[in-house]
């Protein structure tokens, strides 16, 4: 009998036939096929055989660093990813080295851009082969992607720039796209909510104003939280186009979903103050109980900032409960930190990086507007967790908003869509054109999702 090679859950492997000589790789047991991160990809005919060629980034942290790759198409199938989602991608075949030993695989192209792992590898690349030790990493040894120091670098060139918006008059919106525009870039102003769609199509387009849009190379969604379904499922049509978006429509709604965006947090292990929901009436005081009593806090879910209060009181809680059920409001009561003083840390994120960093001041009875802002210093373990949250939700543009207390910091929400203007003022800082170099150096055309369902 064969001995298996073993592997650890990760892996250094290379893929010789595609010019990638090295590709950090989680193995997924759970996968059946193994998956490649892959952009512009296109079908072709060589010598009577069909093939695809695609670029793809094999360095996560380098995205100007683009390798192009040709193989031969074996099959277009379809997946189904691990949130359900059912996407038809396509099959290439092509040797996959581990350690000293070759042999053929077969890969699903897809846009794992956001993805900390460039590949997956499945069980058939695996079945009677290799042999998976969970608890070891990296058994074949190690490779570096220094060698693709001397690959071709993306040159910097004009970018086309979509800004979704509904609002005449926005301090970002104007921020954003004079930046752009001074650095070159193409700015368009989009009204979200005079886009439309065809979703019937098999060339799925989006009008405006009576007229198919020509594609962009990114978007910069400024979706107010008034219109987010409809405003997300536009974004969702860009993106099925291949358009990067700044913000992804899969991002967007977790944050906006307050109760989601908790529970996904909390899988994370990210500290927040102690959190109930409820549905039933008769459960109001244990809901209370739950959180440590009163004082606590009361959210609604459907707005980020608005409908925020501190209820003092049994009485109090009990009564604003009552009042946002009496609205078929959803809510969730919330541990008050004593320790806050009604201030908390607001961090600006982008990319994977904090960029600001303010203190904000609240009135004594309203938590959903802050009277006053304070440049302050944050502490790398208050960045580390500010950078977790957002990549948690998926958001490259966040603000993220905790309270410091003496076991840490303690997280209270994370925003997908931050204004600049009051953080612009209060620290000096040009946020705009950070953000603006964010998308030139990661703004590309991604692979088209070719959607055909959700599997629950």
């Amino acid at each position: 009998m064969t001995k298996l090679l073993e592997i650890g859950w990760e892996e250094w492997i290379a893929l010789p036939e595609l010019k990638l000589p090295a590709i950090r790789a989680k193995v997924d047991t759970g996968a059946k096929t193994s998956a490649l991160h892959a952009f512009m990809v296109e079908k072709i005919v060589e010598d009577g055989q069909t093939k695809v060629h695609f670029g793809i980034h094999p360095i996560p942290q380098r995205p100007e660093v683009e390798v192009y790759c040709k193989a031969p198409l074996v099959d277009e199938r379809e997946i189904i990813s691990s949130n359900g989602q059912s996407e038809l991608r396509y099959v290439i075949q092509t040797v996959a080295q581990f350690g000293k030993k070759k042999w053929p695989i077969e890969i699903t192209l897809t846009d794992r851009e956001t993805m900390a792992y460039r590949m997956l590898i499945g069980r058939s690349a695996m079945k009677g082969k290799l042999l998976v030790v969970p608890e070891k990493s990296f058994t074949l040894g190690a490779l570096s992607h220094s060698v693709y120091d001397d690959a071709p670098k993306r040159h910097k060139k004009s970018l086309k720039i979509c800004i979704l918006s509904t609002a005449k008059h926005s301090y970002t919106k104007e921020r954003l796209a004079g930046v752009a525009e001074s650095r070159g870039h193409k700015v368009e102003v989009i009204n979200t909510l005079r886009c439309y769609v065809d979703i019937s199509s098999n060339k799925p387009t989006i009008h405006y104003q009576g007229k198919p849009l020509k594609r962009f190379d990114t978007i910069i969604p400024r979706i107010s939280e008034s219109i987010t379904f409809y405003g997300v499922a536009i974004l969702r049509q860009f993106e099925t186009l291949g358009v990067f978006s700044l913000n992804s429509s899969a991002a967007i709604s977790h944050s906006r979903d307050r109760l989601l965006a908790h529970q996904l947090l909390g899988r994370a292990g990210i500290t927040m103050p102690t959190t109930a929901f409820a549905h039933y009436p008769g459960d109001t005081k244990d809901m209370i109980k739950i959180v440590g009593g009163t004082p606590l806090v009361i959210k609604l879910l459907d707005g980020q900032g608005q409908g925020v209060v501190l209820a003092e009181t049994h009485k109090a809680a009990e009564a604003v409960i009552q009042a946002f059920r009496g609205l078929r409001a959803n809510f969730i009561a919330q541990e008050y930190v004593k320790e806050s003083n009604s201030k908390d840390i607001r961090c600006i994120v982008v990319g994977n990086k904090v960029v600001a960093s303010v203190q904000k001041t609240y009135s004594e009875h309203d938590l959903g507007s802050a009277e006053k802002l304070k440049v302050v210093k944050t502490t790398l373990v208050e960045k580390k967790l500010a950078i977790k949250a957002a990549r948690v939700l998926g958001l490259k543009f966040a603000a993220v908003n905790f309270l410091r207390t003496k076991e840490g910091p303690i997280l209270i929400d994370v925003k997908a869509s931050p204004g600049l203007r009051a953080i612009e003022l209060a620290t000096g800082l040009d946020i705009a054109t950070m953000v603006i170099e964010y998308l030139e150096g990661h703004a590309r055309p991604r692979l088209p999702k070719r959607i055909i369902g959700y599997h629950i």
